[in-house]
């Protein structure tokens, strides 16, 4: 971790959000008593547009993307796994898992359409695909990027694409916009014993409950490490459980070898695409595209002060 921001900082640097990480810190940091003129909770639209102003005032961007999940929970993802992330949608009994509808706060729904409009008014880059989550469209960012990357997110899983080797780093909110850490290899050799080309079979070793992946029985976080950076990867690691010349602990070998149909399936889910399409240009807007659509939104939801710090951030000029 990088404790002196300022030292990391450089204007050479892509900055891709995260989005719904951000929106959804807003709106449980931000209390509901704060509202719209017509009293509709605020906080997520006005929190996220602060906290992105003040990361990206501490990370002035070459480019700048937001990812957004038009597919949160992406059918083949499903087929492979059918538990990912079962606990977040409505009606856990539908038959059809695609038509799945993810519990959102009702006071948080209307306010997710609002940050996309404003986005789409101003004219920043805002890319959601059909079968591809966000972490997915952040992957195809960093993977197509000929510039130095940094990800802005409170999801561990995107962890995975942390590289010293391709300048890509992950700006990690967990701890609030004023306590942020810089996640290299370093950080993830120092926290987790693996780097960030490791971190997606570690992860997938460890499980995670939050989205439904159970991990492999018996093997924890050291574990998972100590297993990763003897074996290299998923392939090495299985072909070791089924050499009885290779020193294993009895329960862990019974554990991997039981566990492999799962290991590979799972490795799939929690790798990242980087496949999504991208639009050929990315670039940040010198003036806001829309701007009657702005005022209207801004006037709607009592953001003027957000909105201009905002858009000063990103030298957007705003011309009625």
């Amino acid at each position: 971790m990088v404790k002196d921001l300022k030292s990391a900082t450089d204007p050479s640097r892509n900055l891709y959000f995260d989005t719904a990480t951000l929106y959804y810190r807003a709106f449980f940091a931000v209390p509901e008593s704060i509202t719209a003129p017509d009293g509709t909770p605020s906080g997520a639209v006005r929190g996220f547009l602060d906290m992105v102003s003040a990361i990206a005032k501490q990370f002035p961007p070459k480019q700048v993307v937001f990812a957004w999940d038009d597919d949160w929970r992406p059918q083949w993802r499903v087929d492979l796994i059918p538990s990912y992330k079962l606990h977040r949608i409505e009606d856990q009994s539908l038959e059809q898992p695609d038509a799945a509808i993810e519990v959102v706060p009702d006071a948080l729904s209307p306010q997710i359409s609002a940050i996309s409009l404003i986005l789409d008014a101003i004219g920043l880059p805002r890319i959601g695909q059909i079968g591809h989550e966000a972490d997915d469209v952040l992957g195809a960012l960093v993977a197509k990027s000929t510039q130095p990357c940094d990800v802005v997110t409170g999801d561990r899983d995107l962890f995975q694409l942390v590289s010293d080797d391709s300048q890509v780093r992950v700006i990690s909110i967990t701890k609030g916009v004023k306590n942020l850490e810089i996640v290299d290899d370093g950080y993830l050799e120092n926290r987790y014993g693996v780097t960030g080309e490791q971190y997606a079979d570690f992860s997938m070793l460890r499980g995670d409950p939050s989205d439904g992946l159970p991990g492999v029985k018996g093997i924890g976080e050291k574990t998972a490490a100590k297993l990763i950076l003897e074996h290299k990867d998923l392939a090495g690691l299985l072909t070791a459980a089924k050499d009885s010349e290779v020193p294993l602990a009895p329960a862990v070998r019974r554990n991997l070898i039981t566990s492999q149909d799962y290991m590979k399936a799972a490795s799939k889910v929690v790798r990242v695409k980087t496949t999504a399409r991208l639009p050929k240009k990315l670039d940040c807007p010198s003036k806001v595209l829309d701007p009657q659509s702005l005022q209207d939104l801004t006037d709607a939801w009592g953001i003027e002060r957000q909105v201009k710090r905002f858009l000063k951030t990103f030298n957007i000029e705003w011309v009625a």
